[in-house]
């Protein structure tokens, strides 16, 4: 039994393999002569800290007004689940997110708010923006 225990322990799972090889890919907008606003939330980020090697959690939430492209939602997803072994701060962790979405679908305007959870007393709540935000006149 140990023997079986150890093979399977150097075997890269499927999952791990998608997320090892995710790329953020989008789609045509199939609307972009209307301005609305896709929101999308990842309760269960991770990445570890920096300093100490602990694990960081998070709930992320994108919300974005697409231009010609829109972020596929699995391909996302595999990006996301990319961090959760990097040794990343909370500041820089949002700042590349941001800067690799904006990068890959050209948003008319994009926010990502990273909600982390609570370590040693202290709630981080860290939120970063791209382009300029057109109103609209949702009913919620």
């Amino acid at each position: 039994m140990l023997k079986r225990e150890e093979e399977t322990k150097e075997v890269i799972m499927y999952g791990e393999r998608q997320i090892e090889n995710g790329k953020l890919i989008c789609f045509p907008n199939p609307n972009s002569n209307r301005d609305y606003e896709i929101s999308i939330d990842f309760p269960e980020f991770t990445c570890k800290c920096p300093f100490s090697g602990y694990p960081d959690f998070a709930t992320l939430r994108i919300i974005y007004q697409p231009n010609k492209k829109v972020i596929e939602l699995k391909a996302i997803k595999l990006y996301l689940n990319n961090f959760r072994d990097k040794r990343i701060s909370h500041e820089e962790v949002v700042n590349k997110i941001i800067d690799d979405l904006v990068d890959a679908s050209d948003p008319k305007w994009m926010q990502l708010s990273a909600d982390f959870n609570p370590r040693g007393n202290v709630h981080t709540i860290i939120r970063a923006c791209h382009g300029k935000r057109n109103n609209l006149e949702l009913i919620l």
